[in-house]
């Protein structure tokens, strides 16, 4: 299973906290004992809104390909905080970049991303897609299509525990749905991915399940088979 982790989801509600390392040890516990147990082999994309948004800087006047080149920076950086807690916990890890950075980090190179799979190790992908323009989320679906994924896992933060059919933050009667098609997802444009993530995943076949990654437990529930979030197929 390819997981996607925002930026946000390693960041602390302290204002000056860009990673709050108890976050990264519990996802990185979470992520160990699933390994272990179940025998999933995993593989995570991480965001770097927490650190750097290319929006945001483009926002302000900044070049767009220069301000999302400094976001694909941002993801490194989580990637390897995430790979120093996972190894901590004995996990092998290792982190492949779609921007060549050889001193700290692999190059993404699929066959050797499915071998280490293979091999029980975790992969983080950082970087993105290598190119502006492009989400972390859409990288994400990506990176599931290519080393063929069973599920695109994408775990959410700040409350939203699954695809909502209108803002849960601005109106207080919206409705978490349990299932949703791409469809769906598309035509009442739901925001659950970017739309260029979610054409990948429909013209692939890849379901994904939005849920959750701050309630503790819910990686393994929802591997084990628990209905938990919203199923995207």
């Amino acid at each position: 299973m390819v997981l996607k982790l925002s930026g946000e989801a390693f960041a602390s509600d302290a204002a000056d906290e860009t990673i709050d390392g108890a976050v990264v040890e519990r996802i990185a516990k979470e992520l160990t004992e699933v390994r272990a147990d179940l025998g999933t082999e995993i593989a995570v994309v991480v965001g770097g809104g927490n650190i750097w948004r290319g929006a945001t800087g483009s926002a302000t006047g900044m070049d767009r390909a220069t301000a999302d080149y400094m976001g694909m920076l941002a993801t490194v950086i989580n990637a390897l905080a995430l790979q120093d807690a996972l190894e901590r916990q004995g996990q092998p890890t290792r982190v492949q970049t779609a921007i060549g950075m050889s001193q700290i980090a692999e190059p993404y190179i699929r066959l050797r991303a499915i071998r280490h799979l293979q091999k029980g190790r975790v992969v983080v992908f950082a970087a993105g897609t290598g190119n502006p323009f492009f989400t972390t989320d859409t990288a994400g679906a990506l990176r599931a299509v290519e080393i063929e994924a069973d599920v695109f896992f994408k775990g959410t933060h700040g409350g939203a525990d699954g695809v909502y059919d209108s803002d849960p933050r601005t109106n207080p009667d919206a409705r978490r749905l349990d299932e949703v098609s791409f469809d769906e997802v598309m035509s009442k444009e739901l925001r659950a991915m970017d739309l260029t993530a979610i054409t990948l995943c429909k013209e692939n076949s890849l379901a994904v399940r939005v849920f959750s990654i701050m309630e503790p437990g819910n990686l393994r529930r929802t591997l084990q088979g628990d209905q938990i979030g919203t199923l995207i197929h």
